[in-house]
């Protein structure tokens, strides 16, 4: 059995009972850093555990010999922070337990995307999720240029030390837009700014953090 456990994006606290349960009772824990896993967990009063590593470093054959755990043993498949399987390799391993008809569960918890979504004040019933843009600089520029011809909200993240990046990238493609941006969410220095993408560069005081960035509709 596969159990894709969310975790906190940010306030350990953040966490639902049922994971805890299955966190306690799994047998091993396939995780993305066992130094950020094992901290969480021990937060909890969570240890022992035995760990395995899913990260974009891992190759198909590393991926592959999980699948026999999740047919023999309890596994929790968990990332540093937020839902497995979404922006991840975890759905790699859900999708190869699946053709192996091994059962997998969601345990739902923490969200960053609907947490920027509820805080836009706005219904978007439709939107575009593009995640993270390429990191190779000709890539993301015409990633960029596709994007602008996109009229409907868009949802942009990254990683934390491509924040400044991408905001540099949002006043060379996206000037007349407005924009939400959320950086740090649950964390003690959370901020959420919106507005022009001057007024973002104005405001943000961070060089790096987890954030995720919504274009508002043309």
């Amino acid at each position: 059995m596969l159990y894709l456990v969310a975790t906190p994006i940010g306030d350990y606290s953040e966490i639902s009972s049922r994971a805890l349960d299955i966190l306690k009772d799994c047998d091993v824990v396939v995780c993305e850093s066992t130094k950020e896993a094992s901290k969480f967990l021990r937060s909890h009063g969570i240890s022992g555990k035995t760990y395995e590593i899913l990260d974009e470093h891992s190759t198909p054959e590393d991926k592959r010999a999980l699948v026999p755990l999740c047919l023999e043993k309890k596994v929790a498949l968990v990332t540093d922070c937020g839902t497995p399987g979404f922006c991840d390799p975890g759905a790699d391993l859900v999708k190869l337990c699946r053709q192996q008809n091994i059962p997998v569960k969601t345990v739902l918890g923490a969200s960053a995307l609907m947490g920027l979504l509820s805080l836009s004040g706005q219904r978007l019933d439709q939107f575009v999720f593009r995640g993270f843009l390429p990191a190779e600089t000709e890539a993301r520029a015409q990633s960029l240029k596709d994007l602008t011809k996109e009229k409907r909200a868009i949802i942009i993240m990254d990683t934390p030390y491509r924040l400044k990046k991408t905001l540099n990238d949002m006043n060379d493609h996206f000037s007349d837009r407005r924009f939400l941006l959320t950086l740090n969410l649950t964390q003690e220095d959370e901020a959420v700014i919106e507005g022009t993408i001057d007024t973002l560069l104005y405001k943000n005081k961070f060089d790096k953090a987890e954030f995720m960035l919504l274009i508002y509709p043309a």
